[in-house]
């Protein structure tokens, strides 16, 4: 099972800024993916939010959260 938690972020995006702010104020660890860093992984934010570029989503499992809501 992979529990690794990923974040779709682009740099330009404040509400990426403030769900990474949010895990990091609560010590969650997560891997973050740069879209403007790596944009081979654009499909694939694509399939999790319907086709849509949307940022930022996390990725907890099976669960996935797009856009901001803050944290808990």
């Amino acid at each position: 099972m992979n529990d690794t938690i990923f974040l779709y972020t682009r740099p330009d995006c404040t509400y990426s800024d403030a769900l990474k702010s949010d895990l990091n104020d609560q010590s969650i660890d997560f891997e973050e993916i740069d879209l403007s860093i790596n944009p081979e992984k654009i499909p694939d934010l694509e399939k999790l939010t319907g086709g849509e570029r949307i940022t930022p989503v996390l990725v907890n499992g099976d669960t996935v959260q797009v856009g901001y809501y803050g944290v808990g």
